[in-house]
């Protein structure tokens, strides 16, 4: 495949006739195995299979890569959308073993929000809280472990905005009826990773059709929610065990609601003052069945 698709495992099926003999070595186990083969350095492999670290990276190469990391990230890409439970963590537990399983997780998740820090498109970023401030309605929308971010996204908003809507992904035909009437006046936000979500695809197209603002945070250009965003949004979920991590795309949801936060200060401050008093007035309020009870003791 070439490195933005799904058929790499074909590529190199086809490319097999024309590899040197080394190579064919790689292509083979690759094709066998390429769950163990993704998370394998190039040094490694290569001496798994017989061959130089140096045929390896011209084996990447051959198949239209710049070296072996973007190779292996492809690797990483396809067997997250195409893995089994059950496979996942069969190669958490290889990929872990004996190690610090604490420190190995943590040291992870710190990754993935470095890299998802140094690659960010700051502009998109700026964009998509301007486009939130500016919105009639906000409609937020995550399905899976995505809903869980969805459903943070939208606690903090609502605190903010008195238009935000959680669409509530039980079924195809409800979530269209939730944005039936989306427009351009309004903004979406859809929140999907491996594997994506035909139900919010099909929601952000909807949405782009009837011109609202797209946001999209996923995990990759090449995500199918990419397409219909105005305001693209890449947070690093890679692989940590048979769930994907979701820090960094909270930690980006978190500088959302901050950066809103802070330009709607007065909003937000008045808001918050409602609910207080109205908390207040709810922790005074008495039930029935509690004024009876005084009733009765008097």
């Amino acid at each position: 495949m070439s490195k933005n698709s799904h058929d790499l495992l074909s590529t190199v099926a086809q490319k097999m006739p024309e590899l040197s003999k080394g190579q064919k070595q790689i292509a083979t186990y690759m094709l066998e195995h390429y769950d163990k083969a993704a998370y394998m350095t190039a040094a490694k492999l290569g001496s798994l299979v017989g061959v130089s670290e140096s045929t390896v990276v011209r084996f990447a190469n051959e198949l239209g890569f710049d070296g072996y990391p973007e190779l292996q990230h492809s690797l990483q890409e396809l067997i997250r959308t195409k893995l089994t439970t059950l496979q996942r963590i069969e190669i958490t537990n290889d990929r872990i073993g004996d190690a610090d399983l604490l420190e190995k997780v943590l040291m992870s998740d710190v990754d993935k929000i470095r890299r998802t820090l140094d690659e960010i498109d700051r502009e998109s970023f700026n964009d998509a809280v301007d486009a939130l401030i500016g919105a009639k309605m906000i409609y937020i929308i995550g399905m899976r472990s995505s809903s869980s971010v969805a459903s943070f996204l939208y606690h903090y908003l609502n605190l903010i905005f008195p238009h935000v809507r959680l669409v509530r992904t039980t079924s195809g035909s409800e979530i269209f009826e939730q944005i039936l009437r989306i427009s351009s006046d309004d903004v979406i936000i859809g929140i999907s990773f491996p594997r994506y979500s035909k139900r919010i695809i099909n929601a952000l197209e909807y949405a782009k059709s009837q011109s609202a603002h797209v946001i999209a945070l996923t995990d990759s250009a090449t995500s199918p929610i990419a397409e219909p965003a105005d305001d693209l949004l890449l947070a690093k979920s890679d692989m940590a065990s048979f769930v994907d991590s979701l820090v960094a795309p909270l930690s980006i949801v978190n500088a959302l609601i901050v950066a809103i936060g802070k330009k709607k200060q007065t909003e937000f401050r008045k808001r918050s003052s409602v609910l207080k008093i109205s908390g207040t007035n709810m922790r005074c309020m008495k039930s029935p069945i509690h004024l009876h009870r005084e009733n009765n003791r008097l």
